[in-house]
Protein backbone atom coordinates (compact mmCIF):
# COMPACT_ATOMS: atom_id res chain seq x y z
CA UNK A 1 0.00 0.00 0.00
CA UNK A 2 1.22 3.57 -1.16
CA UNK A 3 2.68 5.64 1.57
CA UNK A 4 0.16 8.87 1.78
CA UNK A 5 2.07 12.20 1.07
CA UNK A 6 2.31 13.64 4.51
CA UNK A 7 3.50 17.96 4.48
CA UNK A 8 3.60 17.73 7.84
CA UNK A 9 3.66 15.41 11.18
CA UNK A 10 3.12 16.41 14.98
CA UNK A 11 5.07 13.51 16.99
CA UNK A 12 4.85 12.86 20.03
CA UNK A 13 8.08 13.32 21.23
CA UNK A 14 10.89 12.25 24.76
CA UNK A 15 13.35 12.53 23.62
CA UNK A 16 14.72 9.02 24.13
CA UNK A 17 15.68 6.33 21.78
CA UNK A 18 12.52 5.28 20.23
CA UNK A 19 11.00 8.66 19.50
CA UNK A 20 14.47 10.04 18.52
CA UNK A 21 14.48 7.63 15.94
CA UNK A 22 10.95 7.70 14.69
CA UNK A 23 11.80 11.74 14.50
CA UNK A 24 14.66 10.91 12.21
CA UNK A 25 12.64 7.95 10.25
CA UNK A 26 9.91 10.77 9.39
CA UNK A 27 12.18 12.73 8.12
CA UNK A 28 13.80 10.21 5.76
CA UNK A 29 10.57 7.82 4.78
CA UNK A 30 7.77 10.37 4.36
CA UNK A 31 9.94 13.32 3.84
CA UNK A 32 7.92 15.52 5.58
CA UNK A 33 8.25 18.64 8.15
CA UNK A 34 8.39 17.35 11.75
CA UNK A 35 6.65 18.89 14.68
CA UNK A 36 8.12 17.90 18.43
CA UNK A 37 5.68 17.87 21.36
CA UNK A 38 6.65 16.85 24.65
CA UNK A 39 3.99 16.89 27.27
CA UNK A 40 4.78 16.96 30.76
CA UNK A 41 2.60 14.98 32.81
CA UNK A 42 4.58 15.01 36.02
CA UNK A 43 7.06 11.88 35.04
CA UNK A 44 9.41 13.00 37.30
CA UNK A 45 11.99 13.23 34.43
CA UNK A 46 13.41 16.81 33.15
CA UNK A 47 11.45 17.41 29.31
CA UNK A 48 13.46 20.80 28.38
CA UNK A 49 16.46 18.80 26.97
CA UNK A 50 14.09 17.11 24.57
CA UNK A 51 14.30 20.82 22.83
CA UNK A 52 17.82 20.61 22.32
CA UNK A 53 17.76 17.09 20.99
CA UNK A 54 15.39 18.38 18.30
CA UNK A 55 17.13 21.39 17.56
CA UNK A 56 20.37 18.80 16.69
CA UNK A 57 18.14 16.88 14.24
CA UNK A 58 16.96 19.99 12.12
CA UNK A 59 13.85 20.60 14.13
CA UNK A 60 12.95 24.44 13.50
CA UNK A 61 12.62 26.25 17.06
CA UNK A 62 8.88 27.01 16.35
CA UNK A 63 8.15 23.76 15.47
CA UNK A 64 9.01 22.34 19.29
CA UNK A 65 6.41 22.66 21.66
CA UNK A 66 7.14 21.08 25.12
CA UNK A 67 4.43 21.69 27.13
CA UNK A 68 2.80 21.55 31.79
CA UNK A 69 0.42 20.08 31.52
CA UNK A 70 -0.17 18.63 35.19
CA UNK A 71 -2.85 20.74 36.36
CA UNK A 72 -4.73 19.99 33.61
CA UNK A 73 -4.20 15.86 33.95
CA UNK A 74 -5.11 16.02 36.92
CA UNK A 75 -8.64 18.46 37.03
CA UNK A 76 -9.58 17.76 33.47
CA UNK A 77 -8.77 13.83 33.57
CA UNK A 78 -7.72 12.14 36.77
CA UNK A 79 -10.42 14.02 38.83
CA UNK A 80 -13.46 12.98 36.75
CA UNK A 81 -11.69 9.32 36.46
CA UNK A 82 -11.80 9.14 40.64
CA UNK A 83 -15.38 10.59 40.96
CA UNK A 84 -16.59 7.67 39.35
CA UNK A 85 -13.68 5.06 41.37
CA UNK A 86 -13.11 3.54 38.50
CA UNK A 87 -10.62 0.58 38.39
CA UNK A 88 -10.00 -1.26 35.90
CA UNK A 89 -10.19 -5.76 36.58
CA UNK A 90 -10.36 -5.12 40.62
CA UNK A 91 -6.92 -3.47 40.46
CA UNK A 92 -5.51 -1.07 37.80
CA UNK A 93 -6.30 2.19 38.67
CA UNK A 94 -5.33 3.29 34.72
CA UNK A 95 -2.73 5.34 35.55
CA UNK A 96 -1.58 4.89 31.69
CA UNK A 97 -4.36 4.76 30.32
CA UNK A 98 -5.99 8.00 31.18
CA UNK A 99 -2.61 9.96 29.93
CA UNK A 100 -3.44 9.10 26.57
CA UNK A 101 -6.46 11.22 26.02
CA UNK A 102 -5.25 14.41 27.00
CA UNK A 103 -1.98 13.67 24.98
CA UNK A 104 -4.03 13.01 21.71
CA UNK A 105 -5.97 15.80 22.42
CA UNK A 106 -2.93 18.13 22.65
CA UNK A 107 -1.62 16.95 19.19
CA UNK A 108 -4.87 17.28 17.64
CA UNK A 109 -4.37 21.18 18.85
CA UNK A 110 -1.09 21.33 17.58
CA UNK A 111 -1.61 20.07 14.12
CA UNK A 112 -4.39 22.51 13.38
CA UNK A 113 -1.81 25.13 14.94
CA UNK A 114 0.86 24.05 12.87
CA UNK A 115 -1.24 23.30 9.92
CA UNK A 116 -0.02 19.75 10.38
CA UNK A 117 -1.93 16.77 8.59
CA UNK A 118 -0.34 14.00 10.38
CA UNK A 119 0.14 13.07 13.83
CA UNK A 120 2.51 10.17 14.89
CA UNK A 121 2.96 8.03 17.95
CA UNK A 122 5.68 5.74 19.36
CA UNK A 123 3.59 2.90 20.43
CA UNK A 124 3.88 -0.38 18.99
CA UNK A 125 1.52 -2.90 17.65
CA UNK A 126 1.67 -5.23 20.60
CA UNK A 127 0.01 -2.70 23.01
CA UNK A 128 -2.77 -1.03 24.11
CA UNK A 129 -1.53 2.34 23.42
CA UNK A 130 -1.30 2.56 20.18
CA UNK A 131 -5.33 2.18 20.06
CA UNK A 132 -5.93 4.85 22.65
CA UNK A 133 -3.67 7.61 20.77
CA UNK A 134 -5.18 6.88 17.43
CA UNK A 135 -8.97 6.63 18.76
CA UNK A 136 -8.06 10.01 20.01
CA UNK A 137 -6.90 11.44 17.48
CA UNK A 138 -9.68 10.29 15.23
CA UNK A 139 -12.58 11.35 17.45
CA UNK A 140 -10.89 14.52 17.48
CA UNK A 141 -10.42 14.90 14.18
CA UNK A 142 -11.43 12.55 11.29
CA UNK A 143 -9.27 13.52 8.80
CA UNK A 144 -6.28 13.60 10.37
CA UNK A 145 -3.46 10.85 9.12
CA UNK A 146 -1.77 8.52 11.49
CA UNK A 147 1.44 7.34 11.38
CA UNK A 148 2.45 4.33 13.29
CA UNK A 149 5.82 3.46 12.94
CA UNK A 150 5.96 0.10 14.79
CA UNK A 151 3.13 -1.06 12.44
CA UNK A 152 5.46 0.24 9.28
CA UNK A 153 9.12 -0.32 9.86
CA UNK A 154 11.09 -3.39 10.18
CA UNK A 155 13.32 -2.10 13.42
CA UNK A 156 11.87 -4.84 15.79
CA UNK A 157 14.27 -5.11 18.16
CA UNK A 158 16.51 -2.85 20.43
CA UNK A 159 19.62 -3.50 18.56
CA UNK A 160 18.41 -2.65 15.20
CA UNK A 161 17.23 0.63 16.82
CA UNK A 162 20.92 1.14 18.11
CA UNK A 163 22.19 0.41 15.01
CA UNK A 164 20.18 3.12 12.96
CA UNK A 165 20.99 5.46 15.77
CA UNK A 166 24.63 4.87 15.27
CA UNK A 167 24.01 5.27 11.43
CA UNK A 168 22.45 8.78 10.89
CA UNK A 169 24.15 9.92 13.95
CA UNK A 170 21.54 10.21 16.53
CA UNK A 171 22.56 11.41 20.32
CA UNK A 172 20.74 9.07 22.26
CA UNK A 173 22.59 10.37 25.53
CA UNK A 174 23.11 6.56 27.23
CA UNK A 175 19.00 6.45 26.65
CA UNK A 176 20.12 3.34 24.45
CA UNK A 177 21.36 1.30 27.27
CA UNK A 178 18.63 -1.47 27.96
CA UNK A 179 16.58 -1.01 30.78
CA UNK A 180 15.35 -3.91 32.72
CA UNK A 181 11.85 -3.00 32.59
CA UNK A 182 9.50 -1.28 30.16
CA UNK A 183 8.22 1.86 32.26
CA UNK A 184 5.54 4.57 31.67
CA UNK A 185 5.22 7.63 34.26
CA UNK A 186 2.39 10.26 35.05
CA UNK A 187 2.21 11.95 38.22
CA UNK A 188 -0.79 9.46 38.40
CA UNK A 189 1.27 6.48 38.83
CA UNK A 190 4.71 4.75 37.65
CA UNK A 191 4.15 1.01 35.82
CA UNK A 192 7.01 -1.80 35.24
CA UNK A 193 6.57 -4.65 32.33
CA UNK A 194 8.74 -7.44 30.65
CA UNK A 195 11.90 -8.85 31.21
CA UNK A 196 11.71 -10.21 34.48
CA UNK A 197 8.39 -9.82 34.75
CA UNK A 198 7.20 -11.60 31.82
CA UNK A 199 7.18 -15.15 33.55
CA UNK A 200 4.27 -14.05 36.29
CA UNK A 201 5.62 -16.30 38.74
CA UNK A 202 8.34 -14.62 39.56
CA UNK A 203 8.27 -11.87 42.38
CA UNK A 204 9.45 -8.60 41.57
CA UNK A 205 12.76 -7.66 42.66
CA UNK A 206 12.47 -5.10 44.73
CA UNK A 207 15.20 -2.80 43.79
CA UNK A 208 12.58 -2.37 40.57
CA UNK A 209 10.18 -0.28 42.39
CA UNK A 210 11.31 3.78 42.53
CA UNK A 211 8.48 5.13 43.45
CA UNK A 212 7.93 3.67 47.49
CA UNK A 213 10.02 1.91 50.04
CA UNK A 214 8.49 -1.18 50.79
CA UNK A 215 5.60 -1.44 53.03
CA UNK A 216 8.04 -4.35 55.42
CA UNK A 217 10.60 -0.74 55.39
CA UNK A 218 7.34 2.09 56.34
CA UNK A 219 7.60 3.43 59.58
CA UNK A 220 6.88 1.55 62.52
CA UNK A 221 4.52 4.66 63.65
CA UNK A 222 1.11 5.45 61.58
CA UNK A 223 0.12 8.80 59.71
CA UNK A 224 -3.02 10.35 60.45
CA UNK A 225 -4.26 13.13 57.13
CA UNK A 226 -7.86 14.54 56.34
CA UNK A 227 -8.60 14.98 53.04
CA UNK A 228 -11.62 17.68 52.37
CA UNK A 229 -13.56 17.06 49.06
CA UNK A 230 -15.96 19.38 47.28
CA UNK A 231 -18.60 18.50 44.36
CA UNK A 232 -16.16 14.57 44.46
CA UNK A 233 -13.03 16.43 44.44
CA UNK A 234 -10.56 16.37 47.02
CA UNK A 235 -9.80 20.42 47.42
CA UNK A 236 -7.39 20.40 50.26
CA UNK A 237 -5.10 18.13 52.78
CA UNK A 238 -4.70 18.79 56.74
CA UNK A 239 -6.97 21.39 56.14
CA UNK A 240 -4.39 23.51 53.99
CA UNK A 241 -6.03 23.89 50.01
CA UNK A 242 -4.37 22.88 47.12
CA UNK A 243 -4.49 23.15 43.20
CA UNK A 244 -5.59 19.55 41.50
CA UNK A 245 -1.84 18.63 40.89
CA UNK A 246 -0.56 19.75 44.03
CA UNK A 247 -3.48 17.74 45.84
CA UNK A 248 -2.01 14.60 44.24
CA UNK A 249 1.73 15.08 44.71
CA UNK A 250 1.08 15.53 48.31
CA UNK A 251 -1.09 12.28 48.65
CA UNK A 252 2.07 10.70 46.37
CA UNK A 253 4.65 11.81 49.14
CA UNK A 254 2.54 10.32 52.17
CA UNK A 255 1.60 7.18 50.06
CA UNK A 256 5.88 6.55 49.02
CA UNK A 257 6.95 7.34 52.89
CA UNK A 258 4.16 4.61 53.95
CA UNK A 259 4.61 1.64 51.09
CA UNK A 260 0.97 2.14 49.76
CA UNK A 261 -0.30 1.57 46.25
CA UNK A 262 2.18 -1.49 44.95
CA UNK A 263 0.38 -3.97 43.05
CA UNK A 264 1.03 -6.83 40.76
CA UNK A 265 -1.72 -8.04 38.16
CA UNK A 266 -1.98 -10.14 34.98
CA UNK A 267 -4.46 -7.92 32.89
CA UNK A 268 -6.63 -8.87 29.42
CA UNK A 269 -5.25 -6.29 26.84
CA UNK A 270 -7.48 -5.21 24.40
CA UNK A 271 -5.56 -6.51 21.39
CA UNK A 272 -6.14 -10.10 22.94
CA UNK A 273 -3.22 -11.11 25.17
CA UNK A 274 -2.64 -11.24 29.14
CA UNK A 275 0.11 -9.41 30.15
CA UNK A 276 1.27 -9.08 33.50
CA UNK A 277 1.96 -5.13 35.10
CA UNK A 278 4.04 -4.64 38.17
CA UNK A 279 2.40 -0.54 39.26
CA UNK A 280 2.87 2.31 41.94
CA UNK A 281 -0.19 4.19 42.82
CA UNK A 282 0.43 5.71 45.73
CA UNK A 283 -1.66 9.44 45.86
CA UNK A 284 -4.55 7.55 43.72
CA UNK A 285 -4.37 4.53 46.28
CA UNK A 286 -5.11 6.88 49.29
CA UNK A 287 -7.66 9.31 47.34
CA UNK A 288 -9.62 6.41 46.16
CA UNK A 289 -10.45 4.86 49.39
CA UNK A 290 -10.95 8.73 50.80
CA UNK A 291 -13.49 9.28 48.36
CA UNK A 292 -15.63 6.25 48.49
CA UNK A 293 -15.43 6.83 52.21
CA UNK A 294 -16.70 10.55 51.42
CA UNK A 295 -19.72 9.32 49.13
CA UNK A 296 -20.52 6.59 51.85
CA UNK A 297 -22.36 8.80 54.01
CA UNK A 298 -23.49 11.98 50.82
CA UNK A 299 -24.82 9.70 48.58
CA UNK A 300 -28.48 7.67 48.45
CA UNK A 301 -27.93 4.31 48.54
CA UNK A 302 -29.61 3.67 45.30
CA UNK A 303 -27.48 6.16 43.77
CA UNK A 304 -24.44 4.91 45.10
CA UNK A 305 -25.25 1.12 43.51
CA UNK A 306 -26.22 2.54 40.39
CA UNK A 307 -22.72 4.15 40.04
CA UNK A 308 -20.84 1.03 41.22
CA UNK A 309 -22.75 -0.71 38.73
CA UNK A 310 -21.76 1.28 36.16
CA UNK A 311 -17.86 1.49 37.11
CA UNK A 312 -16.70 -1.31 35.57
CA UNK A 313 -18.46 0.08 32.01
CA UNK A 314 -16.53 3.38 32.43
CA UNK A 315 -13.44 1.49 33.02
CA UNK A 316 -13.36 -0.56 30.33
CA UNK A 317 -13.94 2.65 27.92
CA UNK A 318 -11.25 4.45 29.62
CA UNK A 319 -8.84 1.16 29.54
CA UNK A 320 -9.64 0.71 25.42
CA UNK A 321 -8.79 4.41 25.07
CA UNK A 322 -12.35 5.37 24.66
CA UNK A 323 -12.22 8.27 27.25
CA UNK A 324 -13.99 10.91 23.91
CA UNK A 325 -16.78 8.45 22.83
CA UNK A 326 -20.38 9.73 23.11
CA UNK A 327 -21.07 6.65 26.07
CA UNK A 328 -18.10 7.61 27.99
CA UNK A 329 -19.57 11.70 27.59
CA UNK A 330 -22.69 10.29 28.34
CA UNK A 331 -21.69 8.40 31.52
CA UNK A 332 -19.46 10.90 33.06
CA UNK A 333 -22.63 13.65 33.05
CA UNK A 334 -24.37 10.72 35.20
CA UNK A 335 -21.33 10.59 37.41
CA UNK A 336 -21.25 14.24 37.77
CA UNK A 337 -24.26 14.99 38.45
CA UNK A 338 -24.23 12.73 41.84
CA UNK A 339 -21.40 14.63 43.09
CA UNK A 340 -22.89 17.74 44.10
CA UNK A 341 -23.27 16.40 47.50
CA UNK A 342 -20.15 14.85 48.02
CA UNK A 343 -18.62 17.30 50.56
CA UNK A 344 -16.93 17.16 53.27
CA UNK A 345 -13.87 15.49 55.34
CA UNK A 346 -12.02 12.10 55.81
CA UNK A 347 -9.91 11.03 58.09
CA UNK A 348 -7.31 8.11 57.41
CA UNK A 349 -4.22 6.25 58.80
CA UNK A 350 -1.63 5.52 56.86
CA UNK A 351 0.54 2.36 58.39
CA UNK A 352 2.76 0.16 56.68
CA UNK A 353 0.76 -0.41 53.09
CA UNK A 354 -2.48 0.61 54.17
CA UNK A 355 -4.91 2.91 53.89
CA UNK A 356 -7.62 3.12 56.51
CA UNK A 357 -11.01 5.77 56.87
CA UNK A 358 -10.69 6.22 60.70
CA UNK A 359 -13.62 9.05 60.09
CA UNK A 360 -15.63 10.87 58.21
CA UNK A 361 -17.84 13.96 58.46
CA UNK A 362 -20.02 16.11 55.89
CA UNK A 363 -22.56 18.98 56.13
CA UNK A 364 -24.76 17.13 53.62
CA UNK A 365 -24.61 13.97 55.74
CA UNK A 366 -27.19 10.95 55.05
CA UNK A 367 -26.19 9.08 58.07
CA UNK A 368 -28.73 9.64 60.84
CA UNK A 369 -27.68 8.43 64.21
CA UNK A 370 -31.28 8.64 65.84
CA UNK A 371 -32.12 5.83 63.23
CA UNK A 372 -28.64 3.72 63.32
CA UNK A 373 -28.42 3.89 67.01
CA UNK A 374 -28.51 0.61 68.81
CA UNK A 375 -30.12 2.40 71.90
CA UNK A 376 -33.83 4.01 72.40
CA UNK A 377 -34.87 6.05 70.07
CA UNK A 378 -38.17 8.04 69.52
CA UNK A 379 -37.87 8.17 65.09
CA UNK A 380 -37.57 4.25 64.45
CA UNK A 381 -40.89 2.01 64.48
CA UNK A 382 -39.64 -1.97 64.92
CA UNK A 383 -42.74 -2.77 64.00
CA UNK A 384 -43.03 -1.67 61.03
CA UNK A 385 -40.43 -4.24 60.05
CA UNK A 386 -43.07 -6.56 59.52
CA UNK A 387 -45.45 -5.44 56.72
CA UNK A 388 -42.01 -3.93 54.83
CA UNK A 389 -40.78 -7.62 54.96
CA UNK A 390 -44.23 -9.40 53.96
CA UNK A 391 -44.69 -6.76 51.14
CA UNK A 392 -41.23 -7.80 49.70
CA UNK A 393 -42.24 -11.41 50.03
CA UNK A 394 -45.46 -10.98 48.46
CA UNK A 395 -44.27 -12.46 45.41
CA UNK A 396 -42.77 -15.71 47.30
CA UNK A 397 -45.95 -16.27 49.31
CA UNK A 398 -48.24 -15.73 46.13
CA UNK A 399 -46.08 -18.00 44.20
CA UNK A 400 -45.83 -20.87 46.69
CA UNK A 401 -49.50 -20.89 47.52
CA UNK A 402 -49.97 -20.95 42.96
CA UNK A 403 -47.19 -23.20 42.40
CA UNK A 404 -46.30 -25.14 45.54
CA UNK A 405 -45.19 -27.99 43.05
CA UNK A 406 -42.33 -25.60 41.83
CA UNK A 407 -41.39 -24.31 45.06
CA UNK A 408 -41.33 -27.94 46.34
CA UNK A 409 -38.59 -28.80 43.82
CA UNK A 410 -36.32 -25.96 45.90
CA UNK A 411 -36.24 -27.64 49.08
CA UNK A 412 -36.68 -31.41 48.14
CA UNK A 413 -37.30 -34.00 50.10
CA UNK A 414 -34.15 -34.52 52.28
CA UNK A 415 -35.50 -37.84 54.15
CA UNK A 416 -35.83 -39.50 50.62
CA UNK A 417 -33.28 -38.54 48.43
CA UNK A 418 -29.50 -39.00 49.49
CA UNK A 419 -27.09 -38.77 46.74
CA UNK A 420 -24.21 -37.69 48.71
CA UNK A 421 -21.06 -40.01 48.74
CA UNK A 422 -18.67 -38.35 50.62
CA UNK A 423 -18.12 -39.70 53.90
CA UNK A 424 -16.37 -38.01 57.14
CA UNK A 425 -16.08 -41.16 59.59
CA UNK A 426 -19.26 -42.34 60.51
CA UNK A 427 -21.74 -39.90 58.53
CA UNK A 428 -22.07 -38.27 54.98
CA UNK A 429 -21.48 -34.53 54.33
CA UNK A 430 -25.37 -34.57 53.46
CA UNK A 431 -26.09 -35.84 56.78
CA UNK A 432 -24.39 -33.57 58.88
CA UNK A 433 -26.10 -30.74 56.26
CA UNK A 434 -29.20 -32.20 57.50
CA UNK A 435 -28.71 -32.23 61.25
CA UNK A 436 -27.22 -28.74 61.46
CA UNK A 437 -30.27 -27.37 59.13
CA UNK A 438 -32.84 -29.40 61.13
CA UNK A 439 -34.31 -31.21 58.48
CA UNK A 440 -35.96 -34.35 59.04
CA UNK A 441 -35.96 -33.16 62.87
CA UNK A 442 -39.75 -34.30 64.38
Amino acid sequence: MAKREIKKAVLAYSGGLDTSIILKWLQDEYNCEVVTFTADLGQGEEVEPARQKALDMGIKPENIFILDLREEFVKDFVFPMFRANAIYEGEYLLGTSIARPLISKKQIEIAHETGADAVSHGATGKGNDQVRFELGYLALDPDIAVIAPWREWDLNSRTKLLEYAAKHGIDIDGKGKPKPYSMDANLLHISYEGEWLENPYNEPEEDMWLWSVSPEEAPDKAEYITITYKHGDPVAINGEEMSPATILETLNTYGKKHGIGRIDIVENRMVGMKARGCYETPGGTIMLKAHRAIESITLDREEAHAKDEMMPKYAKLIYNGLWWSPERRMMQAAIDATQEQVNGEVRLKLYKGNVMVVGRKSENSLYSEEHSTFEADDVYNQKDAEGFIRLNALRFIIEGKKQPERIKTLIGDYEEVDVCRIETKSVTICERIKRFFGFGNK
